[in-house]
């Protein structure tokens, strides 16, 4: 078994990091999924989707859920989901570095997991100067 990923967005950002991840990867070592919120939805309503979502890519080690923007909706949703049974690691500011690094350490646990997607989005920031 292994952790799943979920990624817990606003429109448009979910779905195509992990078409990107697969893009570059060709074969995604983890279960990843995107739940993406619409911006009109209700947090209450989107609960049990995000949920499901959250199930699909659980294979009993937990999900690290990876969300946009901290304090936005995803992320409040994100937050409940950790209060429904499944262990859940939340991590916001989500980016493709981010993404990219989690799956390339597909053996470690969650508990683990969050320092490697903080530091991949930390390291993923470089200043150009060229």
């Amino acid at each position: 078994m292994a952790v799943g990923i979920l990624l817990v967005t606003h429109p448009g950002i979910g779905n195509a990091l992990v078409a990107v991840a697969t893009s570059l990867l060709r074969n995604l070592p983890l279960e990843v999924g995107a739940f993406e919120m619409p911006f009109d939805g209700d947090p209450d309503d989107l609960l049990p989707r995000a949920s499901g979502a959250l199930r699909k890519v659980d294979s009993g080690d937990g999900v690290l859920v990876l969300t946009d923007l901290y304090g936005a909706t995803p992320s409040n949703v994100a937050a409940k989901l950790a209060h429904l049974g499944t262990p859940v690691r939340r991590v916001s500011a989500l980016n493709l570095p981010m993404l990219l690094r989690v799956l390339n350490y597909p053996e470690l646990t969650l508990d683990e997991l969050p320092a490697v997607a903080t530091a991949g989005a930390r390291n993923g920031v470089v200043v150009d100067d060229a």
